[in-house]
């Protein structure tokens, strides 16, 4: 991969990351259009990793309240008057769908999905629910959150591991639906991402490390 490519992919990842449109799809869309090589899953791991750092500087004061509340909730072994040990717990609950998915399906989201059509209808059909979802938010509050709305965001995200659906755009949009404000659905998607950025990366550092070898980006 030129270094060219590596930094237009990079600007890209980095604007499209943070709105309710699949970034990942984007990545995928540019070798088409200007007739690089595919950069891989791998690469596309890479700058979500990056800017899942930019989420985590951004939102430190944050973590480290939930953290705190996490570990209090396992020290008093409860969480009633602890609001910030429940939202972790619920951001975990969230997270497991995803997480099994991704081992799972890890092959398929790396070869056979990473194709236009996929991308094409994706961007499309969860654009519209989006959209739909959008035009009736809840009033519930991310302290209100509960097991039901944390598993319903969850098995959501799992389902952006399919290219063109974007993960921040569906976790909001199940949020919507299960009757979080729009305030709060934003919070706890971003804070999914946290979770999941984190694990993401982690594994891909994993696997190159057991591979061995540097990973040839797109070659």
């Amino acid at each position: 991969m030129e270094l060219t490519q590596a930094i237009v992919l990079a600007l890209i990842q980095g604007i499209t990351e943070f709105l309710p449109i699949s970034s990942t799809a984007h990545l995928i869309l540019v070798p088409f259009i200007t007739d690089w090589p595919d950069q891989g899953l791998a690469f596309d791991v890479a700058l979500n990793t990056a800017t899942w750092l930019a989420v985590v500087i951004y939102f430190r004061s944050d973590i480290v309240d939930i953290s705190r509340g996490f570990f209090r909730s396992l020290a008093e072994r409860r969480l009633e008057g602890n609001h910030n040990g429940a939202l972790a717990w619920m951001a975990l609950a969230a997270t497991i769908p995803v997480a099994v998915a991704g081992v799972l399906a890890h092959d398929l989201v790396a070869g056979p999905l990473r194709t236009l059509e996929i991308i094409g209808w994706s961007s499309i059909v969860w654009g519209l629910v989006l959209w739909a979802a959008d035009r009736r938010p809840g009033n519930k509050e991310i302290g209100r959150i509960g097991w039901k709305e944390a598993v319903f965001v969850g098995l959501a995200q799992a389902v952006a591991l399919i290219p063109g659906t974007s993960r921040s755009g569906i976790t909001m949009t199940a949020g919507l639906f299960a009757g979080l404000s729009r305030t709060a659905a934003a919070r706890f998607s971003f804070l999914l991402a946290i979770i999941v950025g984190a694990l993401a990366g982690g594994k891909e550092g994993l696997d190159m490390i057991g591979a061995g070898e540097a990973t040839p980006w797109g070659a």
